[in-house]
């Protein structure tokens, strides 16, 4: 087997990290390369870490870097012919790393490269098989297969897609020299998305299989309807769309999206009395009138919120 570096990302969540690091061992022990990057959690729980997994490769970094910075800061010390970035609150099964692989070998167009990802809680529920192309006047696409329940209808399928899931998605080194890394401007949620253009701009695929799977405990890390969540998700759309468009479609993106889709949202937010995710909500959009298209969110930091 190639060699393969797995890099996972730890925030304030030694239980579900420990979990991935046994499912890796039971499967993978003295075969790959893992790297863990702590982002600044509030203990260091590195001899737990390495009680997990013996060999593995322990980075602490003093600041919150964001999903983008952790994993970049991995990516810079890996080893490994294929890098496989996986969440902290996944585990993985048996073979699924060689699979993989082979849809690279088997198709050398492949950029970028998800499994099927079954929620944990629910081990019959899919949560991800692939995207359907993004709307860009619009920001807006759905997660094929999510809520389906699992009766091995992906099991044999492997196809081009339009993202990625940043739970689970392999490269090949060489492509993302090219490439290039994550942006971290984006702190947490789209940075995945924009990573995925970056590799469609250097004439490669973002592709999705069936063939294995991992599982995944949805939003452990920040919650299902958190303010953190709210904010990053309303301030990294636009930025998302900034990044990635020309001037004409960012002018009918920002028209639509200020005039039409956030008043709708803080419409429902407050009739369901959130008034705190609206509050982050604006927070998230007024970001992007105040920075310029090239600025990164320097000093920004969680307790602020």
């Amino acid at each position: 087997m190639d060699k393969v570096t797995i890099i996972t990302v730890n925030y304030n969540q030694p239980k579900a990290t420990i979990e991935l690091l046994l499912s890796i061992k039971k499967h993978y022990q003295n075969q790959i390369e893992v790297i863990l990057v702590d982002n600044a959690s509030d203990e260091n729980h590195e001899i737990e870490f390495n009680n997990a997994f013996p060999d593995l490769i322990f980075l602490r970094s003093e600041l919150n870097l964001g999903f983008a910075g952790g994993n970049n800061l991995g990516i810079n010390i890996a080893n490994g012919d294929y890098i496989f970035l996986l969440n902290n609150d996944t585990e993985i099964i048996a073979g699924c790393i060689e699979v993989l692989i082979n849809e690279f070998e088997t198709n050398s167009q492949i950029g970028l490269l998800s499994p099927l990802i079954i929620y944990d809680d629910d081990r019959s529920m899919i949560q991800y098989a692939g995207y359907t192309p993004l709307n860009y006047l619009t920001a807006r696409n759905s997660q094929i297969g999510q809520f389906e329940k699992n009766v091995g209808q992906y099991d044999r399928l492997s196809y081009e897609t339009a993202f990625c899931h940043g739970a689970a998605v392999m490269c090949k080194r060489a492509d993302l020299m090219k490439a290039g890394l994550m942006d971290e401007s984006y702190f947490l949620y789209y940075e995945e998305l924009d990573w995925c253009e970056k590799f469609k701009r250097i004439r490669k695929t973002i592709n999705f299989t069936g063939k294995t799977h991992i599982y995944h405990k949805e939003s452990i890390s920040v919650g299902k309807e958190s303010i953190i969540k709210t904010y990053f998700m309303t301030r990294n759309r636009m930025l998302f769309i900034r990044r990635n468009t020309g001037i004409l479609n960012t002018l009918l993106f920002s028209i639509y999206y200020t005039l039409i889709a956030f008043p709708k949202m803080i419409f429902l937010y407050l009739k369901n009395s959130r008034t705190d995710l609206a509050k982050f909500a604006l927070k998230g959009l007024v970001w992007n009138f105040s920075h310029s298209k090239n600025s990164k969110d320097l000093g920004f930091k969680l307790h602020k919120l």
